[in-house]
Parts: C-alpha cells; sequence; structure tokens
C-alpha cells in the first residue's frame, strides 16, 4: 500500500527500499515522488520493481525519483550486485 509505505519511510528512514510499481493507493511511481519530495526520503536508494520492462517504463521510474529499475521475477544475484554498487550515501543523486 503506497500511502502506509511512505508513512514507514517517514518513520524508519531506510537506507534503501524496494518499491513495486502496481501498488495500491499510490502506484510505485507517486511512491517515490512523494518520498523524494519530503527531507526524509531524499537520500533512500529507490529500487523500483516492475513487470515492465521496456524503455519507456526504466525512463518513467527514473524521472519518477528511482535509482534503479528491476524486472520482475527479479534475479537475486542482480539485486546483489545493485545494492553492492549503491553509492555510500544511498540515493545520492536525488539528495
Amino acid at each position: 500500500d503506497g500511502p502506509v509505505g511512505i508513512e514507514m519511510a517517514r518513520l524508519s528512514r531506510p537506507e534503501i527500499a524496494l518499491v513495486d510499481i502496481g501498488l495500491p493507493g499510490f502506484d510505485g511511481y507517486q511512491v517515490a515522488e512523494r518520498l523524494r519530495a519530503a527531507p526524509a526520503g531524499r537520500g533512500v536508494f529507490l529500487v523500483a520493481l516492475s513487470g515492465y520492462g521496456q524503455a519507456e517504463d526504466r525512463r518513467r521510474a527514473l524521472a519518477a525519483g528511482f535509482d534503479v529499475h528491476l524486472l520482475k521475477p527479479v534475479d537475486p544475484e542482480e539485486l546483489a550486485r545493485v545494492l553492492a554498487e549503491m553509492p555510500a550515501s544511498g540515493g545520492a543523486s536525488r539528495s
């Protein structure tokens, strides 16, 4: 649930958030936009999880504020690589 996820991020201030694009309430794009607009969400490394992998889907995810767009089902090795390459400052490109 998008609104619940935003509130959880506000309270817990995570370093990383894996966000499904197809959420009820707000979709994942709206979650990313709202997190990036709030001080608590600017440094979070945001990973979009989506069943759609076209270039436009990836572009839209990045434009919404995600740092990375991964296609579901996510390969655990790819996720591990993405997290290992995450900047020490989290979502630094959006801070």
